[in-house]
């Protein structure tokens, strides 16, 4: 029974992968026009995550599997845990219609569940950290300096960057960098099942790539549209540079067996043109605060959830499970207080200037 629960769980979390990090990988190609159709850019996700999967998705399968906490803590019970975890936090995302990383909430999840038993692999995980940290600045710092370069020389006013050559290469690069996504993001939903002997890494690759692919054809719209239109507007020859730097970056991460945030490079691309074009003002907009946020908080959540789940169900640890409630009882609240007391300046400020 529970080797069927963490199949249902894993293969549903593969989707919402499809529906997050895969989505937004063709948000590039779809925002700038390259792509008319936003149907027709999410079956080209799909074909791109299940080539990337099957192709060279091994490696980081075995980091997830093994390479956080030893494999022999995996038992049926902490896969069901992991997944729930991590699956809990990324569905929350895609409602709210925010791209997130897959890997961050899975990773998570393990080190909760490593933390609870005082078994984690602490040189990894601070490795896995910095190419977090690492490789959106590198993103960012790359398309910044295209925009200025681009700009400096006044290149788009001596050579045309938006001829059909432009726009076949823009969607290549779409369709790279969802292959990069297939390389990278599948062994977050079937890691924990290749690490407790459910699947070997072939078949969790494949199985795992094709219901990514159905993610991103049934869930995947809203993000699609987040990444794509709603950070700023960019050309093709950008969203080139956008899709080009992002996916080279996760592919060379996945030969290593590294676990990166697609979502967040990606993003962190848009973010270097937007700010190369219209300076820091882009970081009021809304969308990028709640993409921020959900960066911050996502691992935490899916860390302390792992972790009071192994509290609950196996170590049946009543006085932990009643301080962590506690403590998330008590971020509520201050959520809550924060929201009441931004509501109330601005009746107060909506008031003044009434008068």
């Amino acid at each position: 029974m529970l080797e069927i629960i963490a199949i249902i769980i894993s293969f549903f979390f593969a989707m919402n992968i499809g529906a997050s990090g895969a989505a937004a990988s063709m948000g590039v190609a779809y925002g700038s026009g390259a792509i008319l159709r936003p149907r027709n850019a999410l079956i080209l996700c799909g074909i791109g995550v299940i080539l990337g999967a099957v192709i060279g998705g091994g490696e980081v399968v075995k980091t997830i599997s093994s390479g956080i906490i030893p494999s022999s803590l995996i038992s049926m019970k902490m896969v069901v845990i992991i997944l729930f975890s991590a699956t809990f936090s990324l569905f929350l995302s895609n409602l709210l219609g925010i791209p997130l990383s897959t890997s961050e909430v899975t990773v998570g999840s393990v080190v909760g569940v490593g933390i609870a038993y005082q078994a984690l692999y602490v040189n990894n995980l601070l490795y896995i950290i910095m190419f977090w940290v690492i490789v959106p600045i590198v993103a960012f710092a790359i398309a910044f300096l295209f925009i200025k370069i681009l700009h400096s020389f006044k290149l788009t006013q001596k050579y045309s960057f938006e001829g059909k050559v432009i726009t076949y290469l823009l969607i290549f690069a779409g369709f790279f960098e969802a292959f990069s996504a297939g390389m990278n993001n599948v062994a977050n939903a079937v890691g924990p099942l290749v690490s407790a002997g459910i699947l070997s890494v072939s078949k969790g690759t494949l199985i795992g790539g094709v219901f990514v692919a159905l993610g991103a054809l049934l869930l995947g719209r809203r993000v699609l549209e987040t990444n794509g239109k709603k950070i700023t507007s960019f050309s093709k020859i950008e969203g080139v540079l956008i899709s080009g730097t992002g996916a080279t970056l996760v592919i060379v991460a996945s030969i290593f067996g590294i676990p990166v945030p697609l979502t967040q490079i990606t993003t962190s691309s848009i973010l270097g043109i937007g700010i190369a074009k219209s300076g820091a003002n882009i970081f009021q907009q809304k969308i990028v605060k709640n993409m921020l946020m959900v960066w911050l908080i996502s691992p935490l959540v899916s860390l302390t959830m792992s972790y009071f789940l192994v509290q609950l169900f196996i170590e049946s640890d009543l006085y932990t499970i009643f301080v962590l409630a506690s403590l998330l009882l008590a971020t509520i609240g201050a959520n809550s207080l924060m929201k009441a007391s931004k509501q109330e300046k601005r009746a107060v400020h909506e008031e003044g200037g009434g008068i």
